[in-house]
C-alpha cells in the first residue's frame, strides 16, 4: 500500500482547470506553459500579445521587445499557487531583454513550476521519502523590426517535466521536449482624434510549435500546448499625464478534439484513445480548425477571449483590470482580475488578485501576485 498526499491528487485535478465531466474538453501536457507568470499580464485578464511591450513580452509576444523603450530590463515573479490548501506550490519566472540595435533584440527567460515536497512511503510505519515533482522551461527569442511600425519573432523553448510519480510508476521519468514560437507585433505612431491622441496594436504569436512529450518509454504521447494568440490594442492618450488601453485578445488551443472515433456513441475510450495518440504534433495543428464534432458552433466554443484595461498616470502608476471567459464546455475558466503597477526611477513593481466568477474555482483563487523589473541602458522614444 502506498501513502502519498491527497494534494498529489487535488493539484492534479485543479492544475488542469478541467471537469471529467466535460468530455470533449482539450487537454495538454505541460500545461504550466499557459500561466500567466507575469503580474501585469494577469492583471489584465491574462492578455498581453497586443498590450505595451514590456520585459515580459516574452511569454506573450517576443516581437514586442523591438518596441520596448529600455535598452535592457531584467525581471523577475512569483506566482503562488492553490495558496488556499498549501504554502509550497510555486511558478516563478526569470526575463531578461536587450534592445541590441534599433532595428533587433534578444530575450531570455526561465520558468519554474514546483508542486512542492511529497510524502511517499509504502507501508504505514516505513520513514517516509519526500518527492519534489517539477516543471522548468528556458525560453530563447529574437525580434526583427522589418518596418518602422511591425516586427516579428522567433523564440525556442525546451522544456523539461518531473511531474509523473516515480513511486506510483517505477518506468516513469522526467521528460523533455522542445517549442518554437513565430510572432508578430504591430505598433501605430500617435494619431490625433481632434480631443485626444490614440495608438494602434496588434499582435500574433503561434506557441509551443512541437513534438509530443512522454513520461516512460512505453507510455502515452501527449501533445504539448500549442497555441494561437490574437489580439488587439488601443491607447487613449488623453494628455501627456493621462492614458487609458483597452485591449482584446482571443486564444485557440492548436491541439485536436476527441471524437468519437468507433462511432459508439462514447468519447474517450480505449479505442477512441489509441487513433488520437496516432495524430501527429503538426497534423494536430491543421486538424485542430476543424474537427469539433459539433461542427462550427463548437469550434467557437473552444476560442477563449479576454478583455482588459490599463490607467497609466505620468508613466509612474498604473490600475489594470481584465476579464477571461472560457465556454463551460470547453474548461469553463471564467474569471476577473485586477492589478496596480507603480515605478520608481529605474524599478517597475507590478501586483495583481484574480476571483473566479465561475463554478469552476481556479486554483489563483485569492492569490496575490508579485512581480520587479528593472530597466537600464539607454532610453528609445518610438515616435
Amino acid at each position: 500500500m502506498r501513502n502519498l498526499s491527497f494534494f498529489t491528487f487535488a493539484v492534479i485535478l485543479l492544475f488542469s482547470g478541467k471537469s471529467f465531466a466535460q468530455d470533449r474538453v482539450i487537454t495538454t501536457a505541460a500545461s504550466t506553459l499557459m500561466i500567466a507568470a507575469d503580474a501585469r499580464a494577469a492583471g489584465l485578464g491574462d492578455q498581453g500579445v497586443a498590450t505595451s511591450a514590456d520585459a515580459y513580452s516574452q511569454q506573450w509576444n517576443p516581437a514586442k521587445y523591438v518596441f520596448v523603450e529600455s535598452q535592457q530590463g531584467f525581471g523577475v515573479n512569483y506566482t503562488p499557487y492553490l495558496s488556499e490548501l498549501v504554502n509550497d506550490i510555486f511558478l516563478g519566472n526569470l526575463t531578461y531583454y536587450n534592445r541590441i540595435s534599433e532595428r533587433s533584440a534578444f530575450g531570455a527567460s526561465l520558468k519554474y513550476f514546483s508542486m512542492g515536497n511529497i510524502e511517499a512511503r509504502d507501508f504505514p510505519d516505513e520513514l517516509e521519502r519526500i518527492l519534489s515533482p517539477n516543471e522548468f522551461t528556458l525560453d530563447l527569442s529574437y525580434a526583427l523590426k522589418l518596418s518602422d511600425h511591425f516586427s516579428m519573432a522567433v523564440a525556442g523553448r525546451f522544456l523539461r517535466s518531473d511531474l509523473k510519480i516515480q513511486d506510483l510508476d517505477p518506468d516513469a521519468s522526467a521528460a523533455s521536449t522542445f517549442g518554437v514560437d513565430v510572432a508578430a507585433f504591430y505598433q501605430s505612431e500617435r494619431i490625433n482624434y481632434t480631443s485626444f491622441d490614440g495608438r494602434w496594436r496588434a499582435g500574433l504569436n503561434i506557441s509551443n510549435i512541437g513534438p509530443k512529450i512522454k513520461y516512460d518509454a512505453g507510455g502515452q504521447e501527449n501533445f504539448i500546448p500549442t497555441n494561437l494568440k490574437l489580439g488587439t490594442g488601443f491607447d487613449f492618450i488623453l494628455d501627456n499625464m493621462n492614458t487609458i488601453g483597452a485591449y482584446l485578445e482571443f486564444n485557440k488551443l492548436l491541439v485536436p478534439t476527441m471524437q468519437d472515433f468507433n462511432n459508439n456513441g462514447q468519447y474517450g475510450d480505449k479505442e477512441d484513445i489509441q487513433e488520437y495518440n496516432s495524430i501527429g504534433a503538426i497534423e494536430g495543428i491543421f486538424t485542430s480548425f476543424g474537427d469539433a464534432p459539433d461542427g462550427f458552433s463548437e469550434e467557437l466554443k473552444e476560442v477563449t477571449y479576454a478583455l482588459g484595461a490599463e490607467y497609466v498616470y505620468d508613466e509612474v502608476f498604473s490600475l489594470r483590470t481584465g476579464y477571461f471567459h472560457e465556454s463551460p464546455e470547453k474548461g469553463s475558466r471564467d474569471f476577473i482580475s485586477f492589478g496596480a503597477g507603480f515605478r520608481h526611477t529605474v524599478v517597475d513593481i507590478d501586483l495583481s488578485y484574480l476571483f473566479s466568477t465561475s463554478d469552476v474555482i481556479s486554483p489563483l483563487e485569492g492569490t496575490l501576485r508579485f512581480g520587479l523589473t528593472f530597466n537600464f541602458g539607454r532610453q528609445y522614444y518610438q515616435y
